[in-house]
């Protein structure tokens, strides 16, 4: 009771936090309507093949985490961030409808570029504006609970497509059509209630481009940055993981609801893991997160009957909630103020980049050697993450 009561007078004093909460429970609501659905539509729909899959999840990433890198320099250098988001959230929401007159793996793959185009405008100055509004013994509650907002949308778009899906079987394209109301409302509360913070100009930094470098940043930070690219070398797209669960054979309408469940516990855990964070250390948090990840991978790639795959789901919520909102608080706790946009940006362009051949690579050897294979992949690199993490304290 006295945690939630603290919670309560944070947020009280810090409506960026839960106004910012709000539009990406709306955004991924939208999102998550369309996110368990798309690998089964390009498959059985379209009749795209597993690499394909792969190869669109892979771009979609890495443009999205590269774009961040320029955003939070812009954002840094304007002394603003809102704008930024209302462009980014505005692309993503925008174009999500139009996969419902998509009619081959090309448009899906330009349309999910697109989407993700809008994620990298957004993420860098909205993650920048939350380290801004605060301490950092507040940061790690911070992001823990905006990613316990987004999550919980993230939870009622499957439950709202699994719905549909009673109602209407085989009905992918109306989801993606009416994917676009909680998309509008995000709009709608950004550009009306949103204030950013009033504080002095952000300083200003360097008038050249931003580029991918380490130069003047704590040997910590970089340390972590290098790590997290290896983890992410490794993280592959969550669309294998629903492709597994359809080739056990659970069946299209029960993905959703699984999908459900897992981010109904990556919401929940996420504000008491993030405010663990701010007690024991971010490092001590990230180092379960990813040894938890490299088991459950190692678990996907051997699961042959349904309640395995179940099971899973729920623990990866654990997976998330332990990294995602952490890895963002530990950044800003690095980054100078000021500096937090360009130095976020450049986490993600990094990270971003192996996004690419994290998908790719098990698509191909999903293809080539069979599901197996291509789980243990991303699990020896997930726990070889871990160990270095571990070592270098990072």
């Amino acid at each position: 009771m006295k945690e939630r009561f603290d919670t309560f007078r944070f947020l009280k004093r810090n409506p960026v936090i839960y106004i910012t909460g709000l539009v990406s429970l709306f955004t991924d609501l939208s999102s998550q309507m369309i996110v368990p659905l798309l690998p089964l539509f390009l498959v059985s729909v379209l009749h795209s093949h597993v690499g394909n899959v792969g190869l669109i999840e892979g771009f979609a990433a890495s443009i999205a985490s590269v774009l961040k890198l320029f955003s939070g320099w812009i954002s840094d250098r304007i002394g603003s961030r809102k704008w930024l988001m209302v462009a980014g959230y505005g692309i993503s929401n925008i174009v999500k409808p139009f996969f419902a007159v998509s009619s081959s793996w090309g448009q899906v793959f330009v349309l999910r570029f697109v989407e993700r185009v809008g994620k990298g405008v957004r993420g860098a100055p909205r993650d920048a504006l939350i380290a801004d509004a605060t301490t950092s013994a507040e940061r790690g509650k911070a992001f823990g609970f905006h990613r316990a907002m987004d999550t919980f949308g993230g939870a009622l778009g499957p439950l709202l497509t699994f719905i549909i899906l009673l109602i209407h079987r085989g009905g992918y394209r109306t989801v993606f059509w009416l994917s676009a109301i909680p998309g509008i409302i995000a709009i709608v509360v950004i550009l009306a209630f949103l204030k950013e913070p009033h504080k002095a100009k952000l300083e200003k930094s360097s008038t050249s481009l931003p580029k991918i470098s380490f130069r003047g940043l704590d040997a910590r930070l970089v340390r972590f940055t290098l790590i997290a690219t290896l983890f992410a070398i490794g993280n592959s797209s969550d669309a294998f993981l629903i492709l597994k669960a359809q080739t056990v054979g659970i069946a299209v309408t029960l993905i959703p609801l699984m999908y459900f469940v897992f981010n109904m516990t990556y919401s929940l855990a996420s504000v008491p893991i993030g405010s663990l964070s701010d007690r024991i250390g971010r490092r001590s948090v990230l180092i379960g997160g990813y040894i938890i990840f490299g088991l459950i991978y190692l678990g996907f790639g051997f699961a042959h009957q349904e309640i395995w795959i179940w099971v899973l789901f729920i623990i990866y919520g654990l997976y998330y909630a332990a990294t995602e909102g952490v890895q963002k608080a530990h950044i800003g706790d690095l980054a100078r103020q000021g500096e937090r946009g360009t130095s976020i940006g450049t986490f993600n362009a990094l990270t971003g980049l192996a996004a690419l051949p994290a998908s790719v690579i098990p698509g191909y050897l999903w293809q080539a050697f069979g599901a197996a294979v291509a789980f243990g992949y991303s699990a020896v690199i997930a726990l070889s993450a871990a160990i270095l993490l571990i070592v270098l304290r990072a």
